[in-house]
Formats: C-alpha cells, sequence, structure tokens
C-alpha cells in the first residue's frame, strides 16, 4: 500500500512538474518570437552591424584612416542614422560575407551583393540601391577578346564566390566552350595579373575598376558592349521582415529627398541614371 501510494504521489510531482515546464517552455517560445524582431533589438542596442568587403573601391575601402570608407559604407550610415542607430563594420572576403551574416556575426551585409534568385533561396534582401553595367576587362595590348566568344581557350579572372563567377560558370562555359576561370579573393590582385599577362581578360564594371587604374597605372582596358548589367540589395537574413521594411523606407526616402544623388556623385563624380 505504502509503495502504491509514493508511487502515486511521484506521479503527481511528475505531473505537476511537467505542467511548469510547459508552461516555461511557452512562454520561452514567446520570448524568442519577440527577440525575433531584429530591428527591435537594434534599436535596443543602438547600432546595425554591418558585413563590407572593404577591398573594392570606391564601393567599399579602408580609407588612409585605416575606416571603412565609400559607396556602401555611406548608404549603409544614411540608412543606419534615419533607423536611429549607428553603423558598426567589420570586413572580410566577400566569399565569406553570406556565411557569416547566416552565423549572426552581423545584422545586414552591404557590399555590392547582387540580387539573384539563387541567393534568395538563402537570405533575403532590400530594394536595389544600385544597378551597375559590367564589361569585359583585358590588358591595353590585347586586341584579340572583344566579346564573350573569344574568352574560348583564354583564362579569364573574376572575384571568388560573386555573381560574375556564377555568370561565367553557368551561362558563358556552356555557351562559348572551355576557358580556364580564375578567381580572386579581392579585385586589385586579378588586375595586377591581367596588367602582367597572367590572365587575358576579366569581367567587371568600370565604376569599380577606376580608382584602382588610377592609383596602380595599370595599362587595362575595357572592349566591347556591357555584357549584363547587375542590380545590388543589402542582404539581410531570412524572416526579417521589419528591419527589411525599414531599410527600404530609408533608401526610399533617400533617393526621394536628394541624399542618395548626393552620395552617388560623391563617389562616381555624375548623378545615377535614372
Amino acid at each position: 500500500m505504502m509503495k502504491r501510494k509514493l508511487a502515486g504521489l511521484t506521479l503527481a510531482t511528475l505531473t505537476s512538474l511537467s505542467l511548469v515546464l510547459s508552461a516555461c517552455g511557452g512562454g520561452g517560445s514567446n520570448s524568442g518570437t519577440a527577440s525575433a524582431n531584429e530591428l527591435e533589438q537594434i534599436k535596443k542596442d543602438g547600432v546595425i552591424k554591418v558585413g563590407t568587403m572593404g577591398t573594392y573601391p570606391p564601393y567599399t575601402f579602408l580609407n588612409e584612416q585605416k575606416e571603412v570608407d565609400g559607396f556602401d559604407p555611406d548608404i549603409a550610415k544614411e540608412i543606419a542614422k534615419r533607423i536611429g542607430v549607428k553603423a558598426e563594420f567589420t570586413t572580410q572576403e566577400f566569399s565569406g560575407l553570406i556565411p557569416s551574416l547566416q552565423a549572426k556575426k552581423f545584422d545586414v551585409v552591404v557590399s555590392q551583393v547582387t540580387i539573384t534568385d539563387e541567393r534568395k533561396k538563402q537570405i533575403d534582401f532590400t530594394d536595389g540601391y544600385i544597378t551597375n553595367e559590367v564589361k569585359i576587362i583585358v590588358n591595353e595590348n590585347n586586341n584579340d577578346i572583344t566579346k564573350l566568344e573569344d574568352f574560348k581557350g583564354k583564362k579569364v579572372g573574376v572575384g571568388l564566390g560573386t555573381n560574375d563567377e556564377t555568370y561565367l560558370r553557368t551561362e558563358v562555359l556552356p555557351k562559348v566552350g572551355d576557358f580556364d576561370i580564375k578567381t580572386y579573393d579581392d579585385v586589385i590582385t586579378s588586375l595586377k595579373d591581367l596588367d602582367a599577362g597572367r590572365i587575358d581578360a576579366t569581367i567587371n564594371n568600370l565604376y569599380a575598376l577606376k580608382p584602382i587604374v588610377d592609383e596602380n597605372g595599370f595599362k587595362i582596358k575595357a572592349v566591347g558592349e556591357p555584357i549584363k548589367s547587375d542590380e545590388a540589395g543589402i542582404a539581410l537574413r531570412k524572416d526579417n521582415a521589419e528591419l527589411q521594411e525599414a531599410m527600404n523606407k530609408a533608401l526610399a526616402d533617400m533617393k526621394s529627398d536628394g541624399t542618395y544623388d548626393t552620395i552617388f556623385k560623391k563617389w562616381f563624380g555624375e548623378a545615377p541614371s535614372k
């Protein structure tokens, strides 16, 4: 009889404990939902953490004071200001930016991340904030390459993990035949190789190349018509609607009040095309 009473007591105790834990679990779940609103957390902290390359002038680079500077950081700073926080930057190679974003090392990536359907499977984007035309770039003495079909049998450099790399592998290679793709972690190294004749061509946009060419005196040129145009957006983690909406509003307001044009002219010397 005593054993039955103890068993009954134990069962009752376990049942009560289970109910308490369930209640705590429910509260934890609600708390998790609340904390999932990253915009609220960013405002509470007063800082939005931004990932960027820092090696891609005039878009993103380290200035003489070793501060993160450029078009992308200026866009990020202005958006942060309109949200009511400050922007804090972390620089790393482009190929690691999206994995680091997903690992929550920063809140967003502002680093010329091209909006693609493939990337949308992993991350979300704001509305596009810049459109870039991509051209073929060759050594000044190279007259053999003027179009994509001329890549056949050549060595072509491209940024590792970029949309341009995907474009070469999935669209250009099947179309024009075999050529060697060499990947780089930064633009300046690819241009050094192009200048020295270690690769035959690269693809990029002229806004990105001009400051590097001017500073280093590379003997290179753009040839032919633009092969494609890319739209870059600010990358953020999935299911982050509040932050996405706030950033889209900030971008729209920047464009309507002229701030965006001012930033664009500062870095590219001309007004953005409408």
